[in-house]
């Protein structure tokens, strides 16, 4: 894997997201309750605290648990919660190393058919089923994994030229226009409370 991502806005984080599964998964987790750009900044900033050049989970996962939530937590905070955020990233990187000996593309190389590679995002820890749909259109939007069947698998995040998620972001007018979506979705979702 190594393309140009544009999700952080951000040239060593983004370049970090292109070449590492690994960074592009945990951005995703991390992706949640805090601005796009800073959560697929956080891979570069973790690998950065950590002293390495990329991110690695057989590192994270035996990495002790109160110094890495103190490495989340450092000013700037990779996140919004970095003491929850860093448990969820060591959980992932422990599911990577028990079922996918630390590699994280494995969980989609030799993948059947969408419906199996939304099964397997969706057994990630931290990844419910919108996520793992929105995952799954990264990978076939910008990433090139593109199972049989990865679009319908992906939901209406997989729709050819919509602008719903990350996977749709591609630089900076990009996000804008995904930006505008969800605040229409969540007007439209206020609308329908009242």
């Amino acid at each position: 894997m190594d393309v140009t991502l544009r999700l952080a806005q951000d040239p060593a984080a983004d370049a970090l997201l292109g070449r590492s599964p690994l960074a592009a998964l945990v951005g995703m987790l991390l992706d949640q309750q805090v601005p796009m750009e800073w959560a697929f900044k956080g891979p570069r900033t973790i690998a950065d605290r950590m002293g390495a050049e990329d991110l690695d989970a057989h590192d994270i996962a035996a990495h002790d648990p109160e110094a890495f939530a103190a490495l989340l937590s450092e000013k700037p905070a990779v996140h919004r919660y970095p003491g929850s955020m860093a448990g969820r990233v060591q959980q992932l990187c422990q599911y990577l190393v028990e079922h996918h000996d630390g590699d994280a593309e494995d969980v989609w190389r030799d993948v059947a058919d969408g419906r199996e590679l939304l099964k397997r995002l969706k057994a990630l820890p931290g990844f419910g089923a919108q996520k793992a749909q929105i995952f799954l259109a990264l990978l076939g939007k910008q990433l090139g994994v593109r199972p049989h069947g990865w679009r319908e698998a992906a939901g209406p995040y997989g729709e050819e030229g919509s602008f719903r998620s990350v996977a749709d972001i591609t630089g900076p007018d990009s996000l804008v226009k995904v930006r505008a979506h969800k605040q229409e979705t969540k007007a439209a979702k206020a609308a329908k409370a009242r």
